[in-house]
């Protein structure tokens, strides 16, 4: 990519998404007749942002005169500098949206322009993942989905190998595996709960299969169950439950801390997301990793583990952008496996797009899983449409109840408390 202005400065620990603020600069303008094309793609993945480069290296060499301009920015500070480039003439050609309720607002602000007429290859995309980038209530699509992610148990395999350790087939198995791994010395889980964002994740690896995963989502969207529900409730308690397995000072750790934690081997396990792959293995080449399903605890709604998964987000064109028609294109090649592959083998995250093959042993395993047992990162897809969001609500309160302020019963009171404000069953 030639003339790109990606301004780097990461962050330890923070899995593809480690990013320094950038200032903003307006696109190149270009006009008809052959002349070149600048187009600037903003995102929260500036860790990421050398393979990206790589992706829309490729971009530009079929597609003379055409330059790419790829920006990371500060993850907790991106949707802020976005809604302001948004809003001004300084924005980005293409941006990269946040997903389900993350995407609403620029769509309500007519900040991005509907694609469904103008981008080709958009059945391709699972609807449940399509839906990440369409508008609540027109059902427009405003991005092209790039990646999703998955949550699941890493483990260090050269540890667990060296221990003579085997991954939990059942809940038995997985309590035993905590007991002896804590016998050991060795802290069972790596946790950064002092960003709270990390909570819900959580609780949703160990617990969704214990409230119901994919089944509790439509009992509760149509009203049938809420937050308050004793299965939810009880997926609750085993988050508390699994206190004693992490950090004695678990909300003291930050995640950066948490990563170094699981990478030197003072821990042994690491709940979270595909995202976090990469910098596992870069951190720690010489250590094997692995991963698996946490299996269902007794009583549990669910006879069978669940992968989590949630889309990550998408790419959509600036309403105010002057090079639509580049945009356009640019998106449109978004849509084929050619950029689906590259995203698999540069950027190391799940294509959206199908027929996508994983190199990584690792990466196709979780793959599989999901394929296998999916389940709604619940909080994230259907509770996100409103403040408070769901992850706002529980987030801070597993925290609370870590203190041991607050029960599960508490929380799931809070957490039906605060969406109601906005949540409408079977809206």
């Amino acid at each position: 990519m030639r003339n790109r202005t990606t301004r780097l400065a990461l962050t330890a620990g923070l899995v593809a998404t480690g990013l320094a603020v950038a200032g903003c600069a307006p696109a190149a303008s270009s006009g008809e007749g052959g002349e070149d094309v600048t187009l600037t793609i903003w995102s929260w993945q500036a860790s990421s942002s050398p393979k990206w480069e790589a992706v829309f290296d490729v971009y530009e060499e079929s597609h003379p005169g055409v330059t790419v301009e790829f920006e990371g920015f500060q993850p907790t500070e991106y949707n802020q500098i976005l809604a302001t480039g948004l809003e001004g003439s300084d924005g980005p050609d293409i941006a990269m949206l946040r997903a389900y309720g993350g995407i609403q607002p620029a769509i309500q602000s007519e900040q991005i322009v509907p694609i469904d007429d103008v981008v080709d290859g958009l059945d391709q995309f699972d609807p449940t993942v399509l839906r990440a980038a369409q508008g609540k209530d027109d059902g427009k699509t405003y991005g092209v989905p790039f990646a999703y992610q998955t949550m699941q148990m890493f483990y260090n395999k050269t540890m667990f190998d060296e221990m003579n350790l085997e991954e939990p087939k059942d809940w038995d198995e997985f309590i035993e595996l905590q007991e002896k791994l804590q016998a050991e010395g060795v802290t069972p889980m790596a946790l950064g709960a002092r960003e709270d964002w990390v909570l819900p994740m959580f609780h949703d690896i160990v617990g969704s299969a214990n409230y119901g995963g994919a089944d509790f989502e439509e009992k509760v969207l149509s009203g049938e169950a809420d937050f308050t529900d004793p299965a939810y409730v009880s997926s609750l308690q085993i988050v508390k439950d699994m206190q004693k397995y992490l950090d004695k000072n678990v909300n003291a750790i930050a995640v950066a801390d948490a990563v170094l934690q699981f990478t030197s081997g003072q821990a042994a396990q690491w709940p979270g997301g595909s995202f976090d792959l990469p910098t596992f293995q870069n951190s720690a080449p010489d250590t094997e990793w692995g991963v698996y399903e946490v299996p269902p605890a007794p009583g549990s709604a669910l006879d069978h583990a669940v992968t989590p998964g949630y889309a990550d987000g998408s790419f959509g064109i600036n309403a105010s952008s002057d090079q639509q028609e580049a945009a356009t294109e640019l998106l449109n090649w978004m849509t084929t496996t050619e950029f689906g592959q590259l995203v698999a083998d540069e950027v190391d995250q799940f294509s959206a797009l199908p027929d996508v093959k994983y190199s990584d042993p690792l990466m196709q395993e979780m793959n599989e899983a999901y394929t296998a047992n999916p389940a709604p990162y619940l909080l994230l897809v259907d509770f996100r449409y409103g403040d408070p969001t769901g992850t706002a609500v529980l987030g801070p309160d597993i925290q609370a109840m870590f203190l041991g302020d607050k029960t599960p019963e508490q929380l799931g009171a809070d957490l039906q408390s605060g969406v109601s404000t906005w949540f409408t069953p079977g809206s």
